[in-house]
């Protein structure tokens, strides 16, 4: 799981259908954890805002841990953060 910050949100009207319904968020991933990774795109399924700080899992945790085990996810905003400061 890493934590991020939701920069960005993408629309997307033609996709699998088992991702109908669902909204897409930009995070990138906080300094300290992104190891070489850029931003990427995650499912939200809590209500993140753009500005927020999230955790996010991913891989098959991402899928079970968001309730669609047979879509095709590999990374989802799981909760939001109260307080970052010890990470920023």
């Amino acid at each position: 799981m890493i934590v991020g910050k939701v920069v960005g949100s993408v629309v997307s009207t033609r996709k699998s259908e088992k991702l109908i319904g669902s909204k897409f968020m930009i995070v990138e991933p906080v300094q300290c954890m992104a190891s070489g990774q850029g931003q990427l795109v995650a499912i939200d399924i809590i209500g993140a805002g753009i500005g927020e700080y999230v955790l996010v899992a991913q891989g098959s945790a991402a899928r079970i841990g968001c309730g669609v085990d047979s879509a095709p996810v590999d990374a989802a905003i799981v909760g939001i953060i109260d307080d970052a400061s010890d990470i920023l």
